[in-house]
């Protein structure tokens, strides 16, 4: 599928709505601790033999690390950029079909403060 090329920002984490995501977000959400495959699986409601997969592939990224059979995030990795990008999406999905999500242009009649003619103070 082609994009905007201008406006298109690559980024390190998996797509949305896939168990990369889901596992990614869970470990960024329990930073301190390590977690089983089998634990994930349990946890996220993902299929065991997807787990290992998608975690390897998570660490190929530098996204996750593991100590024996414990896995968790790369908190070095997971900087500010990526917690900001998991955490506008989480906003975005929250407010999803509301009155702005329907109406893009609902700021065209603002009055623009930075050219003097608004009421600001």
């Amino acid at each position: 599928m082609p994009v905007d090329f201008e406006s298109y920002h690559p980024t390190d984490l998996p797509d949305e709505d896939t168990n990369g995501r889901q596992i990614l977000e869970f470990l960024a959400s329990n930073s301190t601790l390590g977690f089983r495959p089998t634990e994930l699986a349990a946890e996220l409601d993902i299929p065991r033999g997807s787990v290992g997969t998608t975690l390897r592939r998570l660490e190929e990224r530098g996204l996750v690390r593991h100590k024996g059979e414990y896995w968790a995030i790369n908190a070095e990795a997971y900087d500010a950029q990526t917690a900001s990008e998991i955490g506008l999406q989480a906003v975005a999905d929250q407010f999803e079909g509301d009155y702005y999500d329907r109406n893009p242009d609902w700021d065209d009649d603002l009055p623009d403060i930075d050219d003097g003619s608004g009421s600001g103070h």
